[in-house]
């Protein structure tokens, strides 16, 4: 009889994890690799932020905390919502936690009951659909193809509803494809919304401060103040503030919600790392001058990324609103040969067969749910993506 949960046969490893892992272990053994699988910028953690964590290392802020966050930041995120989002909380519906994914992951575990129904737009984030089926619940997939932006229409919402249905999962603008939902875009999902008042809003708002003109955040409970009491907003400090390793996310939403996540963190984790909590603290309230700069970079790393993969043959690639990935779709390649004979039948295959030829690893577009595309972050400097790209185009090229 096997140890391993039964539970736990229903959740795969991370596809983009498992892609970041592959390319370090190439570069190790040599190989010249360009690693375009990890979601997270490549800039510094702005200096007065790391300043903050240093001072409050020297004022001795290293012990325990209350396990959903220093009284000093879940001020500051009540600020940052009202400031932002047009949003009022107090201190008691807001708590933090060791990253987003585990704010997620403490409301899915706090909530689902076995076969209670989590609606996922897809091309989805990797972790949405394994959290949701190890905490219990079934997982029911909304495909936004790329003719629709990648975005869901109110009819498709409509139609995933049943009786069973827990929740939505709404990520925007999102991780793989960039895409973001104008706030006509997503009044009409909070219409459908309102029509089913047992359906629930967990958003995904990460990238709330990567954005592009002309495309304006917003945030579901912004949009339909009646759906504030069911919509628990989530966000954080990793993509906005370049502080991926600092693992600092929180949540706003009902205080028995709240409350009932407080109770799964405190028998897990307990409190997220003080030092970061400080940091956290700096970054919401100290000046907001880093996030202009790296969106500009931002802004034209992608249209360089957009320019080249859009002139390959067979391939298709939309400009994204916000975040910093592309999704191209391969449509027009699949079918064709690599010059030692293999055939592209999916996306994981043009994945692995770019990565072993030109030493380019990106994230094949079945680990999002929807194909045949792949996901390029293009969080690095514009002389790498551009040879990349480069690389790309050339792999392409030789196909047959």
């Amino acid at each position: 009889m096997s140890i391993i949960a039964d539970a736990l046969s229903r959740v795969k490893p991370s596809p983009t994890l498992a892609v970041s892992t592959k390319a370090s272990e190439l570069k190790a053994a040599g190989v010249d690799v360009i690693g375009l699988g990890a979601g997270e910028p490549d800039f510094d953690t702005p200096d007065n932020i790391k300043a903050a964590a240093i001072d409050a290392i020297n004022r001795g802020e290293t012990k325990y905390t209350a396990p959903d966050g220093i009284p000093e930041l879940k001020a500051a995120i009540c600020d940052k919502f009202r400031r932002e989002n047009e949003l009022e909380y107090s201190p008691s519906q807001v708590m933090v936690s060791t990253g987003g994914k585990q704010v997620l992951f403490n409301a899915l575990l706090a909530t689902l009951n076995p076969e209670d129904e989590v609606i996922i737009p897809a091309p989805y984030w990797v972790s949405y659909p394994d959290m949701v089926r190890l905490c219990g619940g079934e997982p029911v997939v909304i495909e936004a193809q790329i003719e629709a932006n990648f975005k869901i229409t109110a009819d498709q919402l409509e139609a995933a509803i049943t009786p069973k249905t827990k929740w939505l999962i709404f990520n925007s603008p999102s991780n793989p494809t960039g895409a973001g939902y104008s706030w006509d875009e997503l009044k009409t999902l909070t219409d459908v919304l309102l029509r089913h008042p047992h359906v629930w809003v967990m958003t995904d708002d990460m990238y709330e401060h990567i954005a592009y003109a002309p495309f304006k955040f917003c945030t579901p409970a912004q949009v339909e103040p009646a759906l504030y009491d069911r919509t628990l907003t989530v966000n954080g400090v990793s993509k906005a503030y370049a502080m991926t390793g600092w693992r600092i996310g929180y949540a706003a939403g009902p205080e028995s919600l709240i409350k009932a996540m407080i109770k799964v963190q405190g028998q897990s984790t307990t409190n997220p790392c003080s030092i970061s909590q400080w940091a956290a603290v700096e970054a919401l309230n100290g000046p907001q001058d880093y996030i202009a700069t790296s969106r500009i970079a931002f802004a034209r790393r992608r249209d360089l990324v957009v320019e080249l993969l859009d002139k390959i043959d067979g391939m298709a690639c939309p400009t994204p609103e916000g975040a910093f990935y592309v999704y191209p779709s391969i449509k027009g390649l699949i079918g064709r040969s690599t010059p030692s004979g293999s055939v592209i039948k999916n996306d994981e295959d043009f994945a692995t067969e770019l990565l072993e030829a030109e030493g380019v690893a990106v994230v094949f577009g079945a680990a999002f749910g929807l194909s045949p595309n792949f996901r390029i972050s293009y969080a690095t400097s514009d002389e790498i993506l551009t040879e990349a790209c480069n690389r790309i185009t050339r792999f392409c090229e030789g196909l047959k």
